[in-house]
């Protein structure tokens, strides 16, 4: 099969698996990553296929909404790979930035440690999703899936989270700006998406000050 009809196959295999996805986590989401990865991949020296397979695969089955099972996610882009005829060396590598892509995984110290330029480009590309106007507008619309707070002045964020913490954590969604999507800057891998994530960055923190304006917390 050729690579062409491959990234095609798997477009019309997960637009059908997530028709019903949280507005966050679902096809458009997934559209946009693999936009953004396919930009990125312009600058690098990598293998485009991974990238393109990893990208459109990687929140085939998203733990938070599969009571944490991380396993679920990996298995099912497992599957659908090999009905593809898709070759070992291949399908190892999508499953290995599948797993190991996301913050939380980040928080493990303990965990196994997996790398390539594959996966930095796919995790920059998520990563840029998750920060800037789209990535509040994800915020909020899961804290409001989630039924959380807006915010609370009275509950902290927490700035040194397990990875376990994270994964359980309820608290109101302007503290994960603090836990998570402001932190996101410093973790880019590629020098595309490092430059792109200032401005997102930067529009953030200015999202930040009109918020805690408007709400009587800043003079």
């Amino acid at each position: 099969m050729k690579d062409g009809q491959l990234v095609q196959n798997t477009i019309d295999f997960v637009k059908k698996e997530l028709q019903n996805a949280e507005g966050g986590h679902d096809w458009l989401h997934i559209e946009r990553v693999f936009n953004t990865s396919k930009s990125i991949l312009k600058q690098e020296d990598a293998n485009s296929l991974v990238v393109q397979l990893a990208a459109l695969l990687h929140d085939i089955a998203d733990p938070k909404f599969h009571n944490g099972n991380e396993n679920i996610g990996p298995s099912k882009a497992r599957e659908f790979l090999e009905s593809q005829s898709v070759d070992q060396e291949t399908i190892e590598h999508v499953i290995n930035i599948i797993k190991h892509m996301s913050f939380k995984n980040s928080l493990d110290k303990n965990g196994a440690s997996f790398t390539s330029i594959e996966l930095q480009i796919v995790q920059d590309a998520d990563r840029l999703d998750a920060i800037g106007a789209i990535g509040i507008a994800r915020a909020f619309n899961y804290g409001g899936f989630k039924n959380r707070e807006l915010y609370n002045p009275n509950v902290s964020p927490n700035l040194n989270m397990t990875k376990e913490e994270y994964k359980k954590s309820k608290s109101p969604t302007i503290n994960h700006f603090y836990e998570k999507l402001l932190l996101l800057k410093e973790r880019m891998n590629t020098r595309t998406g490092k430059k792109i994530a200032q401005e997102r960055h930067e529009f953030m923190e200015y999202f930040l000050e009109q918020f805690y304006r408007e709400a009587g917390l800043l003079k």
